[in-house]
């Protein structure tokens, strides 16, 4: 399964997101970007990310224009509505994620531990259709 998640600046859900999936299910590959992509991975990110042994400092925000054309299994936005392109996809779901920028690094963290709980659901759904398709 291939999966794109997308938040306007690509510098703390999406990629937040795209390292935790990756982590939790290996066999499967996520993907990140941005509709107005910042020039850098908010320092907060890197900071709470880093608290889990994941390193962000190295990454830079992704345009989702990096991705048009390219076929995914599920787009998972963060709540960008209108600000969020259309990307193919079999599967669309919209998160409503706040974005924690300009808060307190606690809301960082908030929305780390919010991220984890999602993506284990979104992973028992892939596994769900999985099982349902063989």
């Amino acid at each position: 399964m291939r999966v794109l998640f997308v938040c306007i600046h690509n510098a703390c859900r999406s990629q937040m997101s795209e390292v935790l999936f990756n982590r939790m299910a290996p066999m499967h590959k996520a993907f990140s970007a941005g509709s107005k992509p910042a020039a850098h991975i908010d320092p907060n990110t890197v900071e709470v990310m880093k608290e889990m042994g994941i390193d962000l400092s190295g990454k830079v925000p992704q345009s989702v224009e990096h991705y048009r054309g390219r076929k995914f299994d599920y787009v998972i936005t963060m709540g960008c509505g209108d600000a969020c392109p259309f990307v193919a996809a079999t599967h669309r779901i919209d998160w409503q994620i706040p974005d924690p920028k300009n808060k307190p690094i606690e809301e960082y963290r908030k929305t780390r531990i919010l991220l984890e709980g999602k993506i284990k659901g979104l992973i028992d759904e892939i596994s769900m259709e999985k099982t349902e398709s063989e």
